[in-house]
């Protein structure tokens, strides 16, 4: 009996160990190449069991494992499963490092110093998230400093996609001990330029995207946002959020008031819209919060810029399936990109986004996980 307790044990610690060796994405289905540079995958794990998944292709999250109020494992991350379709598939720019530009310029142009420069008109009559070729479609250098830190490196030529300056990035993704997916990005120019880096992912924190996330409950600390044209450009109004659909400020359900009769509901197809942040570049400070009631798990957003884009998946359709075949529908994933507001080039009332020669550019954002009954 003592002996087959022991065997016992050691099946039940080898089952355990096989179990956790099984969750994530494979290695093999993102060995790709990709114009001659060779797309991979990294897998960081954090000793409470948490385990996010990142590629070189875009500087990428994949998958994300979170624990539900019952402890079980399950990926958050809405998105592809291989290299191949993240380079052949239509581009959402899931789980994207943005660059050099996040969120949208009005009439794909902006001066500096009395020179414009003409970006690619990539959003009807605007540029978006940095052109076709922006930093999502590029392999980036990778290096794993440990079980818990990746860095992404990329060096973006003076006047690639029509921006001025030779600009280094790098950014750091860290699985904290205390359930934290720390982004920190850092870059420099030798020519004053314009940059506004985000992360893209689309999060489902019931079940990764095969149902809506309309029932998700969300908080965010912002009393303005900034309202947009028909091309989703800003006016250049800060709006104050009090009695309108955007008033997130008391916990409220994403899908409760987005059909409401109300038009700048109607110029987005529901949110995609530029929260400005009460927060004052306090990273200790709560930016957003979103819990979803049903596996009581909860995402918490911390960061140092001034805005966060809420877009609520107005533009998914279910028409291109995505990690193992789930077809993504309509509004089935949210993104928090944390940010400076879209088309400050244009718009000098909006906080700056230039970056000088002998600059340092910073900016965080944390994703904080937990559950809540």
């Amino acid at each position: 009996m003592k002996y087959l307790g022991i065997m016992a044990l050691v099946l039940m610690v080898f089952g355990c160990a096989q179990k956790e060796a099984s969750v994530g994405l494979s290695s093999e289905d993102f060995a790709f190449d990709n114009n001659g540079k060779t797309i991979e995958l990294y897998t960081l794990k954090n000793d409470n069991g948490l385990v996010c998944q990142l590629t070189n292709f875009g500087a990428r999250v994949v998958s994300l494992y979170a624990p539900d109020k019952n402890g079980e494992l399950a990926d958050v991350i809405v998105g592809y499963g291989s290299g191949k379709d993240f380079v052949e598939k239509p581009e959402n720019f899931y789980g994207a490092v943005i660059g050099r530009y996040g969120n949208r310029i009005g009439g794909a142009a902006f001066s500096i110093d009395s020179v414009e420069y003409q970006l690619q008109k990539n959003d009807g009559a605007n540029h978006l998230h940095g052109g076709t070729n922006g930093f999502h479609r590029q392999v980036w250098d990778a290096e794993q400093l440990s079980d818990t830190e990746v860095v992404f490196s990329l060096v973006s030529p003076d006047m690639e996609s029509a921006y001025p300056g030779t600009v280094s990035v790098k950014v750091k993704y860290q699985l904290t001990a205390a359930n934290e997916l720390k982004i920190e990005y850092f870059a420099t120019t030798d020519k004053k330029t314009v940059l506004n880096l985000t992360n893209h992912s689309y999060f489902n924190l019931k079940d990764g995207g095969r149902t809506s996330i309309n029932d998700h409950v969300m908080y965010l600390n912002a009393d303005y946002y900034t309202p947009v044209d028909g091309g989703l450009i800003p006016t250049g109004e800060l709006a104050a959020v009090a009695g309108t659909p955007f008033d997130f400020t008391t916990p409220t359900a994403i899908g409760e008031r987005v059909e409401a009769d109300d038009e700048q509901l109607k110029v987005g197809g529901g949110y995609d819209h530029n929260w400005v942040l009460n927060t004052e570049s306090d990273v200790s400070t709560l930016a957003a919060k979103v819990v979803d009631p049903e596996s009581g798990r909860v995402l918490e957003v911390y960061t140092n810029e001034p805005g966060i884009q809420f877009y609520g998946g107005n533009f998914i359709n279910g028409r291109t399936a995505g990690k193992e075949d789930i077809k993504y529908d309509f509004r089935s994933a949210f993104c928090l990109e944390t940010q400076h507001f879209p088309d400050t080039p244009n718009k000098p009332e909006f906080p700056s986004v230039i970056v000088n020669p002998g600059d340092e550019y910073y900016s965080v954002c944390i994703y904080k996980f937990g559950v809540e009954e």
